[in-house]
């Protein structure tokens, strides 16, 4: 009597499969950040550079003219991040992420870098 047929086994695993994408769906949409449209990191530096420059930070080019810098979110933490802009193109006087701009303190400890 509890004999399954196939067609309803394939219509349950289709209902299960169905009810599993839309949850995993949901989550991630509650999981998502505000600021998941951010994709860009962006310095403004403390002294112009003198041409145009671009170099790898952190596996990620960074273009900077005049005294405005940016590259692609890369994964390490912002701060990690505005160290080695530091390090590469000079102090900045300020530094923008994916969680909005650094606030005084985290710019001194990114600057101390140079």
């Amino acid at each position: 009597m509890n004999t399954i047929t196939s067609s309803s086994l394939s219509r349950s695993l289709l209902a299960a499969g169905l009810a599993f994408a839309g949850t995993l769906l949901s989550f991630s949409a509650t999981v998502t950040p505000a600021h998941a449209g951010v994709t860009r990191y962006n310095a403004k530096l403390s002294t112009a550079v003198a041409a145009p420059k671009d170099k790898i930070v952190n596996g990620v080019v960074w273009k900077c003219a005049d005294d405005n810098c940016g590259g692609a979110i890369d994964g390490a933490r912002p701060l990690n991040t505005c160290i080695q802009v530091v390090k590469a193109f000079g102090k900045v006087q300020s530094f923008t992420g994916p969680k909005g701009e650094f606030n005084a303190e985290d710019l001194t400890k990114c600057n101390a870098a140079a």
